[in-house]
Protein backbone atom coordinates (compact mmCIF):
# COMPACT_ATOMS: atom_id res chain seq x y z
CA UNK A 1 0.00 0.00 0.00
CA UNK A 2 2.81 2.35 0.82
CA UNK A 3 4.59 1.55 -2.71
CA UNK A 4 1.50 2.40 -4.24
CA UNK A 5 1.42 5.62 -2.80
CA UNK A 6 4.86 6.38 -3.34
CA UNK A 7 4.33 5.63 -7.24
CA UNK A 8 1.35 7.95 -6.99
CA UNK A 9 3.13 10.67 -5.13
CA UNK A 10 6.11 10.23 -7.98
CA UNK A 11 3.44 10.27 -11.23
CA UNK A 12 1.64 13.64 -9.36
CA UNK A 13 5.57 14.82 -8.94
CA UNK A 14 6.62 14.58 -12.57
CA UNK A 15 2.78 15.94 -13.84
CA UNK A 16 3.50 19.05 -11.76
CA UNK A 17 6.86 19.15 -13.07
CA UNK A 18 5.73 18.89 -16.61
CA UNK A 19 3.31 21.16 -16.09
CA UNK A 20 5.53 24.07 -14.74
CA UNK A 21 8.06 22.87 -17.80
CA UNK A 22 5.95 23.54 -20.00
CA UNK A 23 4.59 26.92 -18.49
CA UNK A 24 8.05 28.11 -18.26
CA UNK A 25 8.56 27.61 -21.51
CA UNK A 26 5.84 28.96 -22.84
CA UNK A 27 6.47 32.34 -20.75
CA UNK A 28 9.20 33.30 -22.65
CA UNK A 29 9.25 34.59 -26.67
CA UNK A 30 12.57 35.49 -28.82
CA UNK A 31 12.34 38.22 -31.10
CA UNK A 32 14.59 37.39 -33.90
CA UNK A 33 16.44 40.55 -35.91
CA UNK A 34 14.59 42.33 -38.44
CA UNK A 35 11.31 41.46 -35.95
CA UNK A 36 8.92 43.17 -33.80
CA UNK A 37 7.00 41.95 -31.61
CA UNK A 38 3.43 43.04 -29.58
CA UNK A 39 2.21 41.44 -26.63
CA UNK A 40 -1.41 40.75 -25.85
CA UNK A 41 -3.29 39.55 -22.57
CA UNK A 42 -6.65 38.49 -22.97
CA UNK A 43 -6.68 40.04 -26.41
CA UNK A 44 -5.63 43.31 -25.70
CA UNK A 45 -2.47 44.52 -27.37
CA UNK A 46 0.04 45.94 -24.58
CA UNK A 47 1.89 49.42 -25.13
CA UNK A 48 5.37 49.25 -25.94
CA UNK A 49 6.89 47.12 -28.93
CA UNK A 50 8.99 43.90 -28.20
CA UNK A 51 12.20 44.11 -30.42
CA UNK A 52 14.87 41.33 -30.76
CA UNK A 53 15.88 39.81 -28.05
CA UNK A 54 14.31 37.08 -25.19
CA UNK A 55 10.51 38.72 -23.45
CA UNK A 56 8.36 37.16 -20.92
CA UNK A 57 5.12 36.95 -21.27
CA UNK A 58 2.53 35.64 -18.84
CA UNK A 59 1.82 32.27 -19.64
CA UNK A 60 -1.60 30.78 -20.69
CA UNK A 61 -3.58 34.37 -20.63
CA UNK A 62 -1.34 36.14 -23.29
CA UNK A 63 0.15 35.94 -27.04
CA UNK A 64 3.01 37.16 -29.22
CA UNK A 65 2.28 38.72 -32.76
CA UNK A 66 5.42 39.26 -34.39
CA UNK A 67 5.63 41.30 -37.26
CA UNK A 68 8.52 41.32 -39.88
CA UNK A 69 10.11 44.68 -40.17
CA UNK A 70 12.13 43.65 -43.21
CA UNK A 71 11.39 45.20 -46.81
CA UNK A 72 7.88 43.90 -48.23
CA UNK A 73 7.58 44.16 -52.30
CA UNK A 74 3.62 43.52 -52.85
CA UNK A 75 2.54 44.49 -56.05
CA UNK A 76 -0.56 46.97 -56.87
CA UNK A 77 -2.87 47.69 -59.30
CA UNK A 78 -4.67 51.27 -59.87
CA UNK A 79 -6.92 53.13 -62.51
CA UNK A 80 -7.69 56.66 -62.70
CA UNK A 81 -8.97 59.34 -65.34
CA UNK A 82 -6.56 62.32 -66.72
CA UNK A 83 -7.24 65.61 -66.70
CA UNK A 84 -8.41 65.34 -70.29
CA UNK A 85 -10.90 62.57 -68.77
CA UNK A 86 -8.66 59.85 -70.59
CA UNK A 87 -8.77 56.37 -68.56
CA UNK A 88 -5.17 55.49 -67.22
CA UNK A 89 -4.60 51.94 -65.62
CA UNK A 90 -1.24 50.98 -64.18
CA UNK A 91 0.69 48.70 -61.47
CA UNK A 92 2.93 49.89 -59.29
CA UNK A 93 5.35 47.45 -57.03
CA UNK A 94 5.61 49.06 -53.78
CA UNK A 95 8.50 48.64 -51.65
CA UNK A 96 8.05 49.62 -48.14
CA UNK A 97 8.77 47.92 -44.04
CA UNK A 98 6.44 49.06 -41.12
CA UNK A 99 8.18 51.45 -38.61
CA UNK A 100 8.74 49.68 -35.62
CA UNK A 101 7.44 52.22 -33.61
CA UNK A 102 4.19 52.31 -34.90
CA UNK A 103 3.39 48.70 -34.54
CA UNK A 104 1.21 48.47 -31.43
CA UNK A 105 -0.82 51.21 -33.29
CA UNK A 106 -0.62 48.64 -36.46
CA UNK A 107 -1.62 45.58 -34.28
CA UNK A 108 -4.54 47.33 -32.81
CA UNK A 109 -5.97 49.19 -35.83
CA UNK A 110 -5.16 46.41 -39.00
CA UNK A 111 -3.97 43.38 -37.39
CA UNK A 112 -2.03 40.73 -39.77
CA UNK A 113 0.77 42.30 -42.70
CA UNK A 114 -2.03 40.75 -45.40
CA UNK A 115 -4.88 43.20 -43.87
CA UNK A 116 -2.47 46.04 -44.14
CA UNK A 117 -2.17 45.20 -47.74
CA UNK A 118 -5.40 44.77 -48.45
CA UNK A 119 -7.21 47.81 -46.42
CA UNK A 120 -4.57 50.05 -46.23
CA UNK A 121 -1.74 50.09 -49.41
CA UNK A 122 -3.90 48.77 -52.10
CA UNK A 123 -6.74 51.66 -51.62
CA UNK A 124 -4.21 54.49 -50.69
CA UNK A 125 -2.32 53.33 -54.32
CA UNK A 126 -5.24 53.65 -56.05
CA UNK A 127 -6.02 57.33 -54.30
CA UNK A 128 -2.07 58.45 -54.94
CA UNK A 129 -2.43 57.85 -58.72
CA UNK A 130 -6.11 59.61 -58.85
CA UNK A 131 -4.08 62.75 -57.95
CA UNK A 132 -0.90 62.29 -59.75
CA UNK A 133 -2.65 61.53 -62.63
CA UNK A 134 -5.62 63.74 -62.47
CA UNK A 135 -2.67 67.10 -62.44
CA UNK A 136 -2.16 66.06 -66.28
CA UNK A 137 -3.62 65.14 -69.47
CA UNK A 138 -2.96 61.46 -71.35
CA UNK A 139 0.11 62.80 -73.44
CA UNK A 140 1.84 64.62 -70.33
CA UNK A 141 1.44 61.62 -68.96
CA UNK A 142 3.52 60.09 -71.51
CA UNK A 143 6.14 62.60 -72.34
CA UNK A 144 6.78 63.47 -68.28
CA UNK A 145 6.30 59.77 -66.99
CA UNK A 146 9.37 60.85 -64.23
CA UNK A 147 6.90 63.65 -62.75
CA UNK A 148 4.07 61.65 -62.73
CA UNK A 149 5.74 58.89 -60.72
CA UNK A 150 7.31 62.00 -58.44
CA UNK A 151 3.65 63.05 -57.94
CA UNK A 152 2.52 59.67 -57.03
CA UNK A 153 5.54 58.30 -54.74
CA UNK A 154 5.02 61.91 -52.59
CA UNK A 155 1.11 61.12 -52.55
CA UNK A 156 1.91 57.79 -51.21
CA UNK A 157 4.24 58.31 -48.71
CA UNK A 158 2.02 60.90 -47.34
CA UNK A 159 -0.81 58.65 -46.72
CA UNK A 160 0.95 55.21 -45.76
CA UNK A 161 3.12 57.58 -43.26
CA UNK A 162 -0.28 57.90 -40.96
CA UNK A 163 -0.21 54.05 -40.51
CA UNK A 164 3.11 53.42 -39.44
CA UNK A 165 4.21 52.27 -43.05
CA UNK A 166 7.32 53.45 -44.57
CA UNK A 167 7.39 53.49 -48.73
CA UNK A 168 11.30 52.52 -49.19
CA UNK A 169 10.61 53.06 -53.49
CA UNK A 170 8.45 52.41 -55.95
CA UNK A 171 8.23 51.26 -59.71
CA UNK A 172 5.59 51.53 -62.24
CA UNK A 173 5.38 47.93 -63.63
CA UNK A 174 2.77 48.60 -66.38
CA UNK A 175 0.87 51.95 -67.82
CA UNK A 176 -1.73 51.52 -70.42
CA UNK A 177 -3.68 53.41 -71.89
CA UNK A 178 -7.43 53.30 -73.54
CA UNK A 179 -7.93 51.70 -77.19
CA UNK A 180 -9.32 54.84 -78.81
CA UNK A 181 -6.13 56.77 -77.49
CA UNK A 182 -4.09 54.10 -78.55
CA UNK A 183 -5.61 54.52 -82.12
CA UNK A 184 -5.40 58.49 -82.07
CA UNK A 185 -2.08 58.18 -80.85
CA UNK A 186 -0.94 55.60 -83.95
CA UNK A 187 -2.65 57.83 -86.27
CA UNK A 188 -1.61 61.03 -84.67
CA UNK A 189 1.93 59.33 -85.26
CA UNK A 190 1.68 58.84 -88.89
CA UNK A 191 0.09 61.84 -90.03
CA UNK A 192 3.24 63.65 -88.04
CA UNK A 193 5.86 61.20 -90.31
CA UNK A 194 3.53 62.57 -93.51
CA UNK A 195 3.70 65.83 -92.79
CA UNK A 196 7.83 65.58 -92.16
CA UNK A 197 7.95 64.03 -95.36
CA UNK A 198 6.17 66.19 -97.48
CA UNK A 199 8.41 69.22 -95.63
CA UNK A 200 11.45 67.55 -96.39
CA UNK A 201 9.79 67.16 -100.48
CA UNK A 202 9.05 70.51 -100.59
CA UNK A 203 12.09 72.10 -99.37
CA UNK A 204 13.98 69.83 -101.75
CA UNK A 205 11.95 70.98 -104.89
CA UNK A 206 12.80 74.63 -103.80
CA UNK A 207 16.18 73.29 -103.69
CA UNK A 208 16.51 72.19 -106.99
CA UNK A 209 14.67 75.10 -108.13
CA UNK A 210 17.32 77.27 -106.50
CA UNK A 211 20.15 75.32 -108.28
CA UNK A 212 18.17 75.57 -111.55
CA UNK A 213 18.09 79.42 -111.36
CA UNK A 214 21.36 79.77 -110.67
CA UNK A 215 22.86 77.59 -113.16
CA UNK A 216 20.35 79.48 -115.60
CA UNK A 217 21.67 82.78 -114.55
CA UNK A 218 25.20 81.62 -114.54
CA UNK A 219 25.04 80.71 -118.07
CA UNK A 220 23.10 84.48 -118.95
CA UNK A 221 26.32 85.77 -117.25
CA UNK A 222 28.76 83.81 -119.59
CA UNK A 223 26.67 84.97 -122.48
CA UNK A 224 26.70 88.14 -121.63
CA UNK A 225 30.67 87.97 -120.87
CA UNK A 226 31.50 86.69 -124.21
CA UNK A 227 29.30 89.22 -126.48
CA UNK A 228 30.88 91.99 -124.67
CA UNK A 229 34.62 89.94 -125.16
CA UNK A 230 33.59 88.94 -129.35
CA UNK A 231 33.31 92.83 -130.39
CA UNK A 232 34.22 94.19 -134.06
CA UNK A 233 37.80 94.92 -133.14
CA UNK A 234 38.52 92.01 -132.15
CA UNK A 235 36.68 89.93 -134.35
CA UNK A 236 38.81 91.85 -137.19
CA UNK A 237 42.30 91.20 -135.35
CA UNK A 238 41.71 87.27 -135.35
CA UNK A 239 40.78 87.45 -138.88
CA UNK A 240 44.17 89.24 -139.92
CA UNK A 241 46.16 86.98 -137.39
CA UNK A 242 44.28 84.11 -139.08
CA UNK A 243 44.97 85.32 -143.36
CA UNK A 244 47.51 83.05 -144.99
CA UNK A 245 48.67 85.48 -147.61
CA UNK A 246 46.47 84.67 -150.00
CA UNK A 247 44.05 87.29 -151.58
CA UNK A 248 40.70 87.65 -150.95
CA UNK A 249 38.02 86.72 -154.00
CA UNK A 250 36.77 89.57 -155.49
CA UNK A 251 33.11 90.64 -156.89
CA UNK A 252 32.27 91.96 -160.28
CA UNK A 253 34.32 93.04 -162.96
CA UNK A 254 37.46 95.64 -163.35
CA UNK A 255 37.70 97.75 -161.04
CA UNK A 256 35.34 96.47 -158.43
CA UNK A 257 36.15 97.01 -154.70
CA UNK A 258 38.06 93.57 -153.14
CA UNK A 259 37.09 93.17 -149.50
CA UNK A 260 38.03 90.18 -147.08
CA UNK A 261 35.81 87.47 -146.50
CA UNK A 262 35.14 87.19 -143.50
CA UNK A 263 33.68 83.92 -143.53
CA UNK A 264 36.85 82.71 -144.34
CA UNK A 265 38.97 85.11 -141.39
CA UNK A 266 36.78 83.23 -139.55
CA UNK A 267 38.05 80.39 -140.00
Amino acid sequence: MQDQDTNWQSILLISILGILAVISFNSFVIINPGEAGVLSILGKAKDGVLLEGVHFKPPVVSQVDVYDLTVQKFEVPAQSSTKDLQQLTASFAINFRLDPIEVVTIRRSQGTLQNIVSKIIAPQTQESFKVAAARRTVEEAITKRDELKQDFDEALSQRLSKYGIIVLDTSVVDLNFSTEFSKAVEEKQIAEQRAQRAVYIAREAEQEAEATVNRAKGQAEAQRLLRETLTSELLQKQAIEKWDGKFPQVLGGSGAVPFLNLDMAKQ
